[in-house]
């Protein structure tokens, strides 16, 4: 970004005059979702559809010895069977095997085999006649276990790397990450007072609705066409392009609507199979995941060890901290602890700190991320030492953190200087709200704390077309979670200065739009809004110079604020835009503008909630009473989806906090696998969650947004566990903090 960008997008973040943004319009898909006309991944269908099975493995480590597939391929009705060997001997081998596994299972629900038949109960008849010879190993389930000396080794390929280098030594520690800034010894030497912990959580799943979903047709011209659950389109065009060796250029992928996705819909899982079954059958092949399926073969978010230590002086200046963080990768290397110890600390200005961070195989499905990957299992760790390190110093928790908390300028842990952000604002907010500031309710607990994301930009683009009418129609490439279309919309329209509502927004296939990276990550209505907003400029460019040859003067002279053109020099020549969209024909033709992004100025993001619970003395169940969650957005572009998005995370993270778990046998079983044993909250187990919206406007975007779907789940866990300490003398450690949980835990 140029000085002069950054100081028109200064100017443009600090203007709160909007006209569209800051509004709460209604959703342009809204009556598509409440009729039920939206397509989604598994309402799709064609002519010749075909239904697709996998069969998984049911050991949690083993090799395969042999797979023999003659019986099924021999019942009626079936049409096409595919291993892994129908992958091309080229591509990411890691990456091949989590789709259909070769030489070993290494989760209990890792694909083996995939089978298309005429419909899916000869798919799943066909899936009984398969004859898989195993060799069963011992399973690895925690970093704990997979990091012992003598542990069962997942990959004799796999050597660990060792702050950026190749050590050559086989283990199941893929890598290992450090952070340094100043002295640690120093700075522990200078403290009064030390905190140091060890805090541990288990594997949870992002939970959401709609199962994973794929339909492929290989046509005869080679192309391949895939429909899918995804928030990512072109993570699955790019993806299926390298694992079956084919340019992207001959691969088309169309999102569906998705029924959620809080990251575990990036990678793909399905779609690959599909394709191989399509391309030997030439028929269309659907798949669709079963819950059980989706809990055992997707990617949940990684189980954890933590260790925090931390010192401050009598004053509450923090003087070192120090992390260790073991996650879980599951099967194959990508654990989510390089977001983690990008997290840990940066909320707080630390003269003196190390991370020391782990990616760890285990027996378990491959990680994927979910909302924020990484910050949570962080944040339940440090922010529970800043709590007692607080207490230990007789503090008040918020101003121990407001002493401490980054500005702009502070340099984090691990490198980056903040830009303009809202630490302390969101901090201050949570002081000075009325339920801080109340007496707790007779036994209850209370508990705070704050979280950091980062966000991300990445590539964005959109096209606009304007149309005779004064409406237009915006194309883009974004999968709509959580109303983006809207929001994007909405950055349009204010550029154009015209009702959101004459936006027509269509999220559209890999062939119609620019590449556009993942909704993810915290960067949609940052980064696509971003392309929608320079998309408009480029409209309202061709809008004045049409104005201009209309009127025959220079265009130059022209300019168009709040959807009218006119002239700066004669009040005579004026000219709506719609008056303009009639006139286009006789003018050139049609208007359309179009922009690409990468943008560098994404701002990170702060969140902060207040818990009040109370514990049953006799059976240990904690009830959430009041919760709180404050955080810094930047610029709410439509603030009901704002507060939809922390209301979201928040619920998510309280389940995660209180009951969420993969239940895992000896075996490496998963035991609570479906909706009824695997306990996700529902609205009879929350109270009204409250939200208050910080703004401090981000200058890195025209309109001053940050991401802000992420950084809402981070504080949960340690908020109610400071709660939960508060309401009975108990610090809880471990995740979830079930009733049994707090039972068998002692009081400090």
């Amino acid at each position: 970004m140029t000085t002069a960008d950054y100081e028109r997008n200064m100017v443009l973040a600090t203007d709160t005059d909007y006209k569209v943004i800051g509004t709460r319009p209604v959703r342009h898909d809204g009556a598509d979702k409440v009729t039920g006309r939206a397509i989604y991944g598994a309402d799709f269908d064609a002519a010749g559809l075909l239904h697709g099975k996998i069969l998984r493995s049911p050991h949690a480590h083993a090799k395969i010895v042999s797979i023999d597939t003659s019986k099924a391929e021999k019942l009626d009705g079936v049409k096409a069977v595919v291993t892994s060997k129908d992958f091309p001997e080229v591509g990411n081998q890691w990456l091949k095997d989590n789709i259909l596994a070769s030489d070993k299972a290494l989760y209990v629900g890792q694909a083996i085999v995939g089978v298309a038949a005429s419909n899916p109960h000869v798919a799943e008849s066909a899936l009984g006649l398969i004859d898989v010879e195993y060799e069963v190993l011992t399973p690895v389930l925690t970093t704990q276990e997979a990091m012992a000396t003598n542990a069962s080794i997942l990959h004799d390929s796999l050597t660990t790397e060792e702050l950026g280098k190749d050590t050559g030594v086989v283990s199941n520690v893929a890598s290992h990450t450090q952070h340094v800034k100043g002295d640690i010894s120093k700075g522990f030497a200078e403290a009064d007072v030390v905190v140091e912990r060890e805090y541990n959580t288990k594997t949870v799943h992002q939970g959401y609705i709609e199962p994973h979903n794929a339909t492929a047709l290989w046509s005869p011209d080679g192309r391949l066409h895939v429909w899918c659950s995804t928030q990512g389109s072109f993570v699955v065009r790019d993806s299926l392009a390298e694992l079956l060796d084919m340019p992207v250029s001959m691969v088309r992928v169309t999102p569906t609507e998705i029924g959620g996705g809080f990251g575990g819909k990036i990678p793909i899982y399905l779609e690959p199979v599909a394709a191989l079954l399509s391309r030997k059958t030439g028929a269309p092949v659907k798949i669709v995941m079963s819950r059980k399926e989706t809990f055992e073969a997707s990617g949940p978010t990684p189980g954890s060890q933590i260790k925090i230590k931390i010192g401050a002086k009598h004053d509450g200046t923090i003087t070192a901290a120090y992390a260790w963080m073991a996650m879980e990768a599951g099967a194959y290397p990508g654990s989510p602890v390089g977001a983690a110890v990008q997290c840990v600390f940066s909320t707080y200005d630390v003269e003196n700190s190390t991370i020391d961070g782990f990616d760890v195989v285990v027996n378990k499905p491959k990680t994927a991320a979910y909302r924020a990957p990484g910050a949570p299992n962080a944040a339940f760790g440090a922010e529970q030492a800043i709590n007692e390190l607080a207490e230990k110093l007789g503090m008040d928790p918020i101003e121990l953190r407001l002493k401490n908390v980054a500005t702009e300028g502070t340099r984090r842990p691990d490198g980056p200087v903040f830009g303009r952000i809202g630490a302390k604002e969101v901090l201050e907010a949570m002081r000075d709200h009325p339920h801080y500031q109340s007496a707790k309710a007779e036994g209850t607990g209370r508990g705070i704390s704050i979280g950091f994301w980062f966000n991300i930009g990445f590539d964005s683009a959109c096209n606009i077309a304007v149309n005779k009418d004064g409406s237009v129609n915006l194309t883009e490439g974004s999968t709509d979670i959580g109303g983006s279309r809207t929001s994007i919309a909405m950055h349009a329209a204010e550029v154009l200065g015209i009702p959101v509502e004459d936006v027509r927004p269509s999220v559209v296939d890999t062939d119609t739009i620019g590449f556009t990276a993942v909704t993810g990550g915290s960067r949609t209505t940052f980064a696509t809004g971003w392309a929608a907003y320079e998309a408009a400029q480029d409209v309202k460019k061709q809008c004045i110079d049409r104005a201009a040859i209309i009127w025959d003067v220079d265009a130059n002279n022209l300019q168009m604020e709040d959807g009218v053109i006119s002239s700066q020099s004669d009040s005579e020549l004026k000219m709506t835009f719609k008056e303009l969209a009639e006139q286009l024909s006789d003018t050139g033709g049609g208007i359309s503008g179009s922009a690409s992004v990468n943008p560098s100025g994404v701002g990170g993001s702060f969140a902060g909630n207040i818990a009040d619970v109370s514990v049953d003395p006799d059976t240990g169940k904690t009830t959430v009473e009041r919760f709180t969650c404050v955080q810094d957005v930047g610029k709410a572009i439509h603030p009901s989806y704002v507060e939809g998005q922390m209301q979201g995370g928040s619920v998510q993270g309280i389940g995660w906090a209180l009951n969420e778990e993969y239940f895992m046998n000896d075996e490496g079983t998963m035991t609570n696998s479906s909706l009824l044993d695997y306990r996700m909250p529902t609205s009879l187990d929350l109270p009204m969650i409250d939200t208050v919206i910080v703004e401090v406007a981000n200058p890195g975007h025209p309109f001053g947004v940050r991401g802000v779907g992420e950084a809402n789940i981070v504080p949960p866990t340690p908020a109610l566990a400071n709660a939960i300490y508060d309401a009975t003398g108990k610090r809880m450690t471990s995740l979830p903090m079930s009733p049994g949980a707090i039972q068998s835990a002692d009081a400090e």
